[in-house]
Protein backbone atom coordinates (compact mmCIF):
# COMPACT_ATOMS: atom_id res chain seq x y z
CA UNK A 1 0.00 0.00 0.00
CA UNK A 2 1.39 3.37 -1.40
CA UNK A 3 1.83 6.42 0.47
CA UNK A 4 -1.34 8.23 -1.46
CA UNK A 5 -3.44 5.20 -0.77
CA UNK A 6 -2.99 5.45 3.25
CA UNK A 7 -4.14 8.89 2.82
CA UNK A 8 -7.22 8.11 0.93
CA UNK A 9 -8.11 5.43 3.73
CA UNK A 10 -7.19 7.68 6.38
CA UNK A 11 -9.19 10.55 5.30
CA UNK A 12 -12.13 8.22 4.17
CA UNK A 13 -12.65 7.17 8.13
CA UNK A 14 -12.00 10.81 9.39
CA UNK A 15 -15.67 11.80 7.42
CA UNK A 16 -17.53 9.41 9.03
CA UNK A 17 -17.04 11.58 12.22
CA UNK A 18 -16.92 14.95 10.91
CA UNK A 19 -20.42 15.37 12.17
CA UNK A 20 -19.66 14.44 16.01
CA UNK A 21 -18.55 16.52 18.63
CA UNK A 22 -14.50 18.10 19.49
CA UNK A 23 -14.43 15.81 22.22
CA UNK A 24 -16.26 12.81 20.56
CA UNK A 25 -14.14 13.45 17.73
CA UNK A 26 -10.99 12.64 19.55
CA UNK A 27 -12.59 10.06 21.65
CA UNK A 28 -13.30 7.81 18.25
CA UNK A 29 -10.15 8.95 16.56
CA UNK A 30 -7.80 7.27 19.28
CA UNK A 31 -9.44 4.25 19.60
CA UNK A 32 -9.26 3.87 16.11
CA UNK A 33 -5.47 4.56 16.27
CA UNK A 34 -5.17 1.86 19.15
CA UNK A 35 -7.59 -0.91 17.79
CA UNK A 36 -7.52 -0.83 14.09
CA UNK A 37 -4.05 -2.06 13.09
CA UNK A 38 -4.42 -1.71 8.90
CA UNK A 39 -5.58 2.58 9.94
CA UNK A 40 -3.13 4.55 8.63
CA UNK A 41 -2.47 6.21 12.51
CA UNK A 42 -1.11 2.87 12.44
CA UNK A 43 0.98 3.05 9.43
CA UNK A 44 2.12 6.71 10.09
CA UNK A 45 3.74 5.94 13.84
CA UNK A 46 6.34 3.81 12.02
CA UNK A 47 8.71 7.17 12.92
CA UNK A 48 8.89 7.86 16.62
CA UNK A 49 6.06 9.98 16.54
CA UNK A 50 2.18 9.33 16.86
CA UNK A 51 0.12 11.09 14.48
CA UNK A 52 -3.31 12.13 15.61
CA UNK A 53 -5.95 14.03 14.37
CA UNK A 54 -7.08 17.49 15.42
CA UNK A 55 -9.57 20.05 14.30
CA UNK A 56 -8.22 23.46 13.44
CA UNK A 57 -10.58 26.69 13.23
CA UNK A 58 -7.69 28.42 11.47
CA UNK A 59 -8.05 26.40 8.62
CA UNK A 60 -11.50 27.17 7.06
CA UNK A 61 -12.60 25.59 4.13
CA UNK A 62 -11.90 28.91 2.32
CA UNK A 63 -8.12 27.95 2.56
CA UNK A 64 -8.37 25.05 0.55
CA UNK A 65 -10.63 26.00 -2.50
CA UNK A 66 -7.66 25.05 -4.63
CA UNK A 67 -6.29 21.67 -3.27
CA UNK A 68 -3.81 19.91 -5.08
CA UNK A 69 -4.79 17.03 -7.46
CA UNK A 70 -3.08 14.04 -5.50
CA UNK A 71 -5.63 15.06 -2.35
CA UNK A 72 -8.40 12.90 -2.63
CA UNK A 73 -11.50 15.38 -3.25
CA UNK A 74 -13.87 13.59 -0.27
CA UNK A 75 -10.96 14.90 2.21
CA UNK A 76 -12.65 17.38 5.35
CA UNK A 77 -10.88 20.77 4.87
CA UNK A 78 -11.27 21.00 8.67
CA UNK A 79 -9.06 18.96 9.76
CA UNK A 80 -5.25 18.56 9.98
CA UNK A 81 -2.35 15.74 10.76
CA UNK A 82 -0.26 16.84 14.03
CA UNK A 83 2.55 15.18 15.72
CA UNK A 84 2.38 14.44 19.23
CA UNK A 85 4.71 12.67 21.56
CA UNK A 86 3.71 9.14 22.43
CA UNK A 87 4.45 8.78 26.31
CA UNK A 88 8.16 8.91 26.78
CA UNK A 89 9.74 5.34 27.42
CA UNK A 90 12.65 5.63 29.82
CA UNK A 91 15.66 5.99 28.76
CA UNK A 92 17.91 3.06 28.45
CA UNK A 93 20.27 2.63 31.06
CA UNK A 94 23.90 3.23 29.97
CA UNK A 95 27.36 3.05 30.97
CA UNK A 96 27.57 6.38 31.45
CA UNK A 97 27.67 8.13 35.11
CA UNK A 98 27.45 11.84 34.08
CA UNK A 99 28.16 14.63 36.56
CA UNK A 100 26.27 17.66 35.27
CA UNK A 101 22.49 17.26 36.49
CA UNK A 102 24.26 15.97 39.99
CA UNK A 103 25.84 18.71 40.33
CA UNK A 104 23.74 21.29 40.08
CA UNK A 105 21.18 19.64 42.29
CA UNK A 106 23.76 19.61 44.54
CA UNK A 107 23.70 23.44 44.27
CA UNK A 108 19.79 23.72 45.16
CA UNK A 109 18.84 23.60 41.45
CA UNK A 110 16.01 21.98 40.28
CA UNK A 111 17.31 19.90 37.51
CA UNK A 112 13.94 17.79 36.58
CA UNK A 113 12.68 19.36 33.48
CA UNK A 114 16.07 18.94 32.09
CA UNK A 115 16.62 15.47 33.15
CA UNK A 116 13.23 14.91 31.43
CA UNK A 117 14.81 16.43 28.03
CA UNK A 118 17.39 14.25 28.16
CA UNK A 119 15.47 11.22 28.69
CA UNK A 120 13.30 12.58 25.50
CA UNK A 121 16.82 12.99 23.59
CA UNK A 122 18.13 9.48 24.48
CA UNK A 123 14.86 7.73 23.68
CA UNK A 124 15.25 9.71 20.11
CA UNK A 125 18.72 7.87 19.77
CA UNK A 126 18.14 4.72 20.55
CA UNK A 127 16.16 4.39 17.83
CA UNK A 128 19.61 4.44 15.74
CA UNK A 129 20.81 1.78 14.67
CA UNK A 130 24.02 1.54 12.45
CA UNK A 131 22.06 2.18 8.58
CA UNK A 132 20.17 4.56 10.24
CA UNK A 133 23.04 6.58 10.89
CA UNK A 134 24.08 6.67 7.67
CA UNK A 135 20.63 7.60 6.23
CA UNK A 136 19.92 10.66 4.72
CA UNK A 137 17.89 13.06 7.11
CA UNK A 138 15.82 13.37 3.90
CA UNK A 139 14.44 9.88 3.60
CA UNK A 140 15.02 9.22 7.54
CA UNK A 141 11.84 7.68 9.15
CA UNK A 142 12.53 5.93 12.82
CA UNK A 143 14.15 8.86 14.48
CA UNK A 144 11.85 12.42 14.68
CA UNK A 145 14.54 15.00 14.01
CA UNK A 146 12.96 18.05 14.82
CA UNK A 147 11.66 16.14 18.17
CA UNK A 148 15.04 15.66 19.09
CA UNK A 149 16.35 18.91 18.70
CA UNK A 150 13.91 20.44 20.70
CA UNK A 151 14.97 17.95 23.22
CA UNK A 152 18.22 19.32 22.99
CA UNK A 153 17.16 23.36 22.95
CA UNK A 154 14.75 22.01 25.72
CA UNK A 155 17.56 20.82 28.24
CA UNK A 156 20.02 23.93 28.10
CA UNK A 157 16.77 26.02 28.18
CA UNK A 158 16.40 24.63 31.77
CA UNK A 159 19.85 24.78 32.73
CA UNK A 160 20.34 28.34 31.96
CA UNK A 161 16.63 29.48 32.49
CA UNK A 162 15.89 27.42 35.63
CA UNK A 163 12.07 28.23 34.50
CA UNK A 164 9.35 26.53 36.49
CA UNK A 165 7.52 25.63 33.21
CA UNK A 166 9.40 23.23 30.39
CA UNK A 167 10.50 24.53 26.75
CA UNK A 168 6.95 23.78 25.29
CA UNK A 169 8.45 20.68 22.85
CA UNK A 170 5.06 19.98 21.19
CA UNK A 171 3.65 23.30 20.46
CA UNK A 172 6.97 23.79 18.35
CA UNK A 173 6.59 20.86 16.44
CA UNK A 174 3.12 21.85 15.84
CA UNK A 175 4.38 25.57 14.53
CA UNK A 176 7.06 23.53 12.48
CA UNK A 177 4.05 21.34 11.02
CA UNK A 178 2.13 24.89 10.32
CA UNK A 179 4.91 25.38 7.50
CA UNK A 180 3.83 22.14 5.50
CA UNK A 181 0.28 23.00 5.81
CA UNK A 182 0.99 26.59 5.24
CA UNK A 183 2.63 25.48 1.45
CA UNK A 184 -1.17 23.74 0.71
CA UNK A 185 -2.86 27.10 0.32
CA UNK A 186 -0.77 28.75 -1.86
CA UNK A 187 -0.51 25.25 -3.51
CA UNK A 188 -1.17 25.23 -7.57
CA UNK A 189 -1.22 23.35 -10.77
CA UNK A 190 2.01 25.45 -11.94
CA UNK A 191 3.73 23.63 -9.35
CA UNK A 192 3.30 20.67 -10.38
CA UNK A 193 3.80 20.57 -13.83
CA UNK A 194 7.53 19.40 -13.16
CA UNK A 195 9.50 17.86 -10.16
CA UNK A 196 11.79 20.39 -10.69
CA UNK A 197 9.35 23.12 -10.63
CA UNK A 198 7.56 21.59 -7.16
CA UNK A 199 10.96 21.79 -5.51
CA UNK A 200 11.54 25.02 -6.69
CA UNK A 201 8.20 26.34 -5.40
CA UNK A 202 8.86 24.88 -1.92
CA UNK A 203 12.17 26.45 -2.08
CA UNK A 204 10.07 30.34 -2.29
CA UNK A 205 7.39 29.53 -0.23
CA UNK A 206 10.40 28.80 2.78
CA UNK A 207 12.87 31.38 2.03
CA UNK A 208 10.52 34.27 0.55
CA UNK A 209 7.43 33.97 1.15
CA UNK A 210 7.95 32.79 5.03
CA UNK A 211 11.17 34.74 5.16
CA UNK A 212 13.62 31.84 6.21
CA UNK A 213 17.07 33.16 6.24
CA UNK A 214 20.96 31.80 6.89
CA UNK A 215 22.90 33.80 10.20
CA UNK A 216 25.57 35.23 8.78
CA UNK A 217 29.08 33.71 9.59
CA UNK A 218 30.10 36.16 12.30
CA UNK A 219 26.72 35.58 14.50
CA UNK A 220 27.28 31.40 14.52
CA UNK A 221 28.09 31.67 17.61
CA UNK A 222 24.68 33.16 18.42
CA UNK A 223 22.05 30.55 20.47
CA UNK A 224 19.17 31.88 18.16
CA UNK A 225 21.03 30.12 14.67
CA UNK A 226 21.50 26.79 16.83
CA UNK A 227 18.45 25.96 18.79
CA UNK A 228 14.94 24.94 16.50
CA UNK A 229 12.83 26.68 18.58
CA UNK A 230 14.58 30.03 18.20
CA UNK A 231 14.63 29.37 14.37
CA UNK A 232 11.40 29.00 14.18
CA UNK A 233 10.74 31.94 15.98
CA UNK A 234 13.31 34.65 14.71
CA UNK A 235 12.86 32.39 11.13
CA UNK A 236 16.96 32.98 11.12
CA UNK A 237 19.46 30.41 11.74
CA UNK A 238 22.25 27.87 10.76
CA UNK A 239 22.28 25.62 7.51
CA UNK A 240 21.78 22.68 9.83
CA UNK A 241 18.82 24.02 11.15
CA UNK A 242 17.01 25.43 7.81
CA UNK A 243 18.20 21.77 6.08
CA UNK A 244 16.10 20.20 9.12
CA UNK A 245 13.30 22.02 8.76
CA UNK A 246 13.58 21.79 5.01
CA UNK A 247 13.28 18.17 5.15
CA UNK A 248 10.97 17.79 7.59
CA UNK A 249 8.75 19.46 5.24
CA UNK A 250 9.32 17.47 2.73
CA UNK A 251 8.49 14.14 5.10
CA UNK A 252 5.32 15.78 5.26
CA UNK A 253 4.67 16.08 1.89
CA UNK A 254 5.96 12.26 1.43
CA UNK A 255 3.50 11.25 3.81
CA UNK A 256 0.43 13.24 2.60
CA UNK A 257 1.33 12.08 -0.97
CA UNK A 258 2.39 15.36 -2.36
CA UNK A 259 5.86 14.02 -2.91
CA UNK A 260 6.46 10.78 -4.96
CA UNK A 261 9.97 10.98 -5.86
CA UNK A 262 13.07 10.58 -4.12
CA UNK A 263 14.61 14.26 -3.29
CA UNK A 264 18.05 14.83 -1.34
CA UNK A 265 18.90 17.80 0.36
CA UNK A 266 22.15 18.98 -0.60
CA UNK A 267 24.10 21.32 2.23
CA UNK A 268 26.34 23.99 1.59
CA UNK A 269 29.61 24.17 3.17
CA UNK A 270 30.19 27.76 2.40
CA UNK A 271 29.06 30.97 4.71
CA UNK A 272 26.16 32.08 2.59
CA UNK A 273 24.42 29.03 0.85
CA UNK A 274 20.54 27.86 1.34
CA UNK A 275 20.28 24.59 1.97
CA UNK A 276 17.76 23.01 -1.51
CA UNK A 277 16.28 19.95 -2.44
CA UNK A 278 16.52 18.24 -5.56
CA UNK A 279 15.53 15.08 -7.92
CA UNK A 280 17.69 12.17 -6.35
CA UNK A 281 17.53 10.73 -10.11
CA UNK A 282 19.06 14.15 -11.40
CA UNK A 283 21.86 13.98 -8.50
CA UNK A 284 25.79 13.71 -9.62
CA UNK A 285 29.07 12.32 -7.67
CA UNK A 286 29.59 16.31 -6.87
CA UNK A 287 26.66 16.02 -4.52
CA UNK A 288 27.79 13.15 -2.47
CA UNK A 289 30.10 15.75 -0.21
CA UNK A 290 26.85 18.14 0.18
CA UNK A 291 24.34 15.22 1.54
CA UNK A 292 23.83 15.09 5.80
CA UNK A 293 22.91 11.97 7.17
CA UNK A 294 21.24 11.61 10.56
CA UNK A 295 24.25 10.77 12.38
CA UNK A 296 26.61 13.94 10.44
CA UNK A 297 23.29 16.19 11.32
CA UNK A 298 23.16 15.72 15.09
CA UNK A 299 27.10 15.41 15.73
CA UNK A 300 27.00 18.87 14.01
CA UNK A 301 24.24 20.38 16.41
CA UNK A 302 26.21 19.30 19.23
CA UNK A 303 29.55 20.66 18.18
CA UNK A 304 28.13 23.42 17.01
CA UNK A 305 26.73 24.02 20.52
CA UNK A 306 29.80 22.85 22.36
CA UNK A 307 32.24 25.27 20.42
CA UNK A 308 29.55 28.14 20.90
CA UNK A 309 29.86 27.67 24.76
CA UNK A 310 33.01 26.65 25.35
CA UNK A 311 34.24 28.32 28.57
CA UNK A 312 37.80 29.05 27.10
CA UNK A 313 37.29 31.58 24.27
CA UNK A 314 40.31 33.74 24.06
CA UNK A 315 43.09 31.21 23.14
CA UNK A 316 43.65 31.42 19.37
CA UNK A 317 43.85 27.43 19.11
CA UNK A 318 41.61 25.77 16.86
CA UNK A 319 41.28 22.82 19.53
CA UNK A 320 38.71 23.00 22.12
CA UNK A 321 40.73 20.79 24.03
CA UNK A 322 43.99 22.62 23.81
CA UNK A 323 42.17 25.49 24.72
CA UNK A 324 41.21 23.88 28.08
CA UNK A 325 44.33 22.33 28.76
CA UNK A 326 46.44 25.62 28.47
CA UNK A 327 43.99 27.42 30.94
CA UNK A 328 44.90 23.93 33.16
CA UNK A 329 48.52 24.82 32.65
CA UNK A 330 48.80 21.21 30.82
CA UNK A 331 50.64 22.58 27.78
CA UNK A 332 54.24 23.70 26.99
CA UNK A 333 53.47 27.01 24.97
CA UNK A 334 57.18 27.43 23.39
CA UNK A 335 56.04 31.07 22.71
CA UNK A 336 54.94 32.00 26.01
CA UNK A 337 57.45 34.73 26.62
CA UNK A 338 56.51 36.38 23.16
CA UNK A 339 52.59 36.34 24.03
CA UNK A 340 51.47 39.53 24.31
CA UNK A 341 50.18 41.40 27.83
CA UNK A 342 46.88 42.07 26.51
CA UNK A 343 46.11 38.38 25.46
CA UNK A 344 47.20 37.09 28.99
CA UNK A 345 44.74 39.83 30.61
CA UNK A 346 41.93 38.82 28.49
CA UNK A 347 42.67 35.13 29.32
CA UNK A 348 42.94 35.78 32.93
CA UNK A 349 39.89 38.29 33.39
CA UNK A 350 38.45 34.91 31.31
CA UNK A 351 39.18 32.82 33.69
CA UNK A 352 38.46 35.02 36.74
CA UNK A 353 34.63 35.64 35.64
CA UNK A 354 34.40 31.52 35.11
CA UNK A 355 35.74 30.84 38.72
CA UNK A 356 32.75 33.64 39.46
CA UNK A 357 30.03 32.03 37.70
CA UNK A 358 29.23 34.83 35.93
CA UNK A 359 27.54 34.29 32.56
CA UNK A 360 26.75 36.94 31.22
CA UNK A 361 27.73 36.83 26.87
CA UNK A 362 28.44 33.28 25.18
CA UNK A 363 31.48 34.90 24.37
CA UNK A 364 32.76 33.94 27.46
CA UNK A 365 31.52 30.36 27.30
CA UNK A 366 28.83 28.56 29.35
CA UNK A 367 30.13 25.96 31.38
CA UNK A 368 26.63 24.48 31.87
CA UNK A 369 25.98 24.04 28.21
CA UNK A 370 29.30 23.08 27.07
CA UNK A 371 29.06 19.88 29.56
CA UNK A 372 25.54 19.41 28.05
CA UNK A 373 26.91 18.95 24.78
CA UNK A 374 29.79 17.18 25.60
CA UNK A 375 27.36 14.28 27.46
CA UNK A 376 24.83 14.37 24.55
CA UNK A 377 28.01 13.99 22.18
CA UNK A 378 29.15 10.72 24.19
CA UNK A 379 25.66 9.31 23.81
CA UNK A 380 25.70 9.60 20.38
CA UNK A 381 28.66 6.73 20.05
CA UNK A 382 30.67 9.41 18.31
CA UNK A 383 34.34 10.55 18.86
CA UNK A 384 36.21 9.05 22.04
CA UNK A 385 38.06 12.52 21.63
CA UNK A 386 34.70 13.75 23.15
CA UNK A 387 35.02 11.50 26.33
CA UNK A 388 38.77 13.51 26.59
CA UNK A 389 36.67 17.12 26.33
CA UNK A 390 34.25 15.92 28.86
CA UNK A 391 37.39 15.11 31.20
CA UNK A 392 38.97 17.77 31.34
CA UNK A 393 35.99 20.69 32.10
CA UNK A 394 35.02 18.18 34.69
CA UNK A 395 38.66 19.22 36.02
CA UNK A 396 37.85 22.65 35.55
CA UNK A 397 34.86 22.44 37.74
CA UNK A 398 36.78 20.52 40.35
CA UNK A 399 35.10 17.28 39.69
CA UNK A 400 38.20 15.37 40.10
CA UNK A 401 37.30 11.94 40.63
CA UNK A 402 34.78 11.84 37.30
CA UNK A 403 37.70 13.74 35.58
CA UNK A 404 39.88 11.09 35.95
CA UNK A 405 37.11 8.36 35.57
CA UNK A 406 36.02 9.92 31.79
CA UNK A 407 40.18 10.30 31.09
CA UNK A 408 40.25 6.49 31.48
CA UNK A 409 37.65 5.55 29.50
CA UNK A 410 39.48 7.98 26.51
CA UNK A 411 42.30 6.43 27.43
CA UNK A 412 40.95 2.82 26.71
CA UNK A 413 38.56 3.81 24.06
CA UNK A 414 41.09 4.81 21.72
CA UNK A 415 42.27 2.47 18.59
CA UNK A 416 46.27 2.28 18.80
CA UNK A 417 45.76 2.40 15.21
CA UNK A 418 44.70 6.05 15.35
CA UNK A 419 47.14 6.90 17.79
CA UNK A 420 49.73 6.07 15.30
CA UNK A 421 47.71 7.93 12.41
CA UNK A 422 48.14 10.79 14.75
CA UNK A 423 51.66 10.47 15.46
CA UNK A 424 52.63 12.64 12.81
CA UNK A 425 50.15 15.75 13.38
CA UNK A 426 51.78 18.46 15.51
CA UNK A 427 48.45 18.96 17.14
CA UNK A 428 47.77 16.13 17.89
CA UNK A 429 51.00 15.97 19.35
CA UNK A 430 50.35 18.44 21.54
CA UNK A 431 46.87 17.20 22.41
CA UNK A 432 48.43 13.48 23.43
CA UNK A 433 50.86 15.09 25.74
CA UNK A 434 48.63 17.61 27.22
CA UNK A 435 46.21 14.59 28.08
CA UNK A 436 49.46 12.26 29.94
CA UNK A 437 50.11 15.65 31.94
CA UNK A 438 46.46 16.01 32.68
CA UNK A 439 46.25 12.03 33.95
CA UNK A 440 49.18 12.82 36.29
CA UNK A 441 48.02 15.57 37.76
CA UNK A 442 44.66 13.70 38.59
CA UNK A 443 46.56 10.78 39.69
CA UNK A 444 48.49 13.01 42.19
CA UNK A 445 45.13 14.83 43.29
CA UNK A 446 43.91 10.97 43.84
CA UNK A 447 46.69 10.76 46.39
CA UNK A 448 45.16 13.66 48.15
CA UNK A 449 42.80 13.14 51.36
CA UNK A 450 39.11 14.51 50.46
CA UNK A 451 40.02 14.98 47.01
CA UNK A 452 36.43 14.22 45.54
CA UNK A 453 35.34 17.05 47.45
CA UNK A 454 35.90 20.28 44.79
CA UNK A 455 36.63 23.69 46.44
CA UNK A 456 35.09 25.90 43.19
CA UNK A 457 33.31 23.49 41.21
CA UNK A 458 29.95 24.48 42.17
CA UNK A 459 31.02 28.10 40.96
CA UNK A 460 30.99 27.28 37.57
CA UNK A 461 27.65 25.91 37.52
CA UNK A 462 25.96 27.64 40.30
CA UNK A 463 22.43 29.45 39.75
CA UNK A 464 23.20 32.27 37.84
CA UNK A 465 20.77 32.50 34.76
CA UNK A 466 21.58 34.18 31.05
CA UNK A 467 19.03 35.19 28.51
CA UNK A 468 18.41 34.06 25.16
Amino acid sequence: MDAREIFCRFYNICTLYVSLTHSLCFVAINKAATMSPSSSLTAASSSSSLWILKPSPAFKSSRFQSIPPSLPPSSPPSFRLLRRAASLPHASATDFDFALHDALESSGIDTSHAREARKGFISQINELSNVERETSISINRRVDLGRTALYIAAEDDSLISHSSVPLPVDAFLERLDDLSLGYCSHYNSLSRSSRENFLESIEKYLYVKKGFRRSSAKNLAEPRALYLHSVLTHRSGSALMLSLIHSEILKMFRLWGLLDFDVEIFFPHDHYGLPRAYDKQKSKESDQPHIMTVQMLLEKVLRNLKAAFWPFQHDHVDSLFLRAAHAANCVDDPNGSQESAYHFASAKAAQHRLERGVWTSVRFGDMRRALSACERLILLKTDPKEIRDYSILLYHCGLYEQSLKYLRLYQDAKSPSSSQSRSTNSVSILEEEAVQKLFVRLNLIAMEEDWCQPIYGRNFLGNNSEPW
